[in-house]
Parts: structure tokens; sequence; C-alpha cells
């Protein structure tokens, strides 16, 4: 594994995940909305956001976490691998009211500069819950045999126990063999 895809609704642990796997196989984690994000919440221009993920999409390593499925063929053309974080809502809910409320007023690294931790309605309403009608079947889509991504190392994990495991056997491949 050399090029990774890690999708999934927000507080499924993409940004987590990605940091373990990036520190275990010595590979760039890359935090799909700090490419996304300028300071201030304000959304990067169209060809900007996507001149930078080209950018990081063409280097030899990456660990790659975020959804931006418009971006999706380009990643799928050089990755090896996807991950899906598919967990229930519930859990993801309560995740990110709780990275809310432990990090309020400060920029976590996984979002872009001059980004901090705010409490935003409309995204817990509307993006964390509604990722389980809108997000979620893309992905199942992208994960399928006949999907984007067939050609690719696809595991789809649905619980903490699975990502644990995941991160687990993957501590125990020594680097060479990971990757």
């Amino acid at each position: 594994m050399r090029r990774i895809m890690i999708v999934g609704g927000s507080g499924s642990g993409k940004s987590t995940l990605a940091r373990a796997i990036g520190a275990r196989l010595g590979l760039p984690v890359i935090h799909m909305d700090s490419l996304f994000w300028e300071p201030g919440w304000v959304m990067a221009e169209e060809h900007i956001f996507l001149d930078r993920v080209d950018a990081v999409v063409r280097s030899d390593a990456w660990v790659m976490d975020g959804n931006y499925s418009r971006t999706w063929p380009n990643r799928l053309d050089r990755a090896d691998t996807v991950i899906f974080l598919d967990l229930p809502a519930w859990l993801r809910f309560w995740r990110v009211v709780w990275r809310t409320a432990r990090g309020y007023g400060r920029a976590r690294a996984d979002l872009g500069t001059g980004c901090p931790e705010r409490f935003d309605p409309d995204f817990l309403f509307g993006w964390v819950i509604g990722y389980s009608r809108r997000g979620r079947p893309k992905a199942l889509g992208l994960m399928s045999g006949d999907g984007p991504a067939r050609h690719l190392n696809r595991i789809h994990l649905t619980s903490r126990r699975q990502i644990r495991s995941f991160l687990a056997d993957l501590a125990a491949t020594p680097a060479s063999e990971a990757t």
C-alpha cells in the first residue's frame, strides 16, 4: 500500500485512521479538507482546489482522507487501496459533537489553516446526518465489485472493532510487505 484513499462520513475517523496508517507505513498524510478550506472557512476556488488535489495525487505515496467525490476519478487512477469507514450515523454524530466541544475555537491539523472548530448546526444535521442518504450510497457504489474502485484493494470497515483489527494487522505486517 503506497497510495491510500480513505472515505466515509464526518466523524467516522478518516483523519485518525490516515494518521495511524501514515505513521505505520511512513507515508505522507494529506487531508482533503486542508486542500479545500482557506482561512476563515472560505472555500478555495474550484480550479485551485483541483490543482492542489492533482499535485498530491501525482506524488509517489500518500494516505488521503476525505470524500469530495468529484475528485474520485483522479484519485482512483493513482490509488492502490481505498478504505471506506462505514460507521453508524449515531456514532459519527456523537464524535462530531464531542470533537466540536473539545476543540471549540481551535484549529485542527486536518483542516485548513485559520479554520477554528465551530458549532455549525447546518453541518451537524445536514452533512453529518445527511451522509447516510447522500454520501453513503456513493461510497457503497465505489466499493462494489463492479464500481470504479474494482481494480483496487478495497477495505470496507463497519465498526470500531474492525478498524482496530485492521490497524493491528497492519502493525503486525513488516512495512516492506505492506507497501
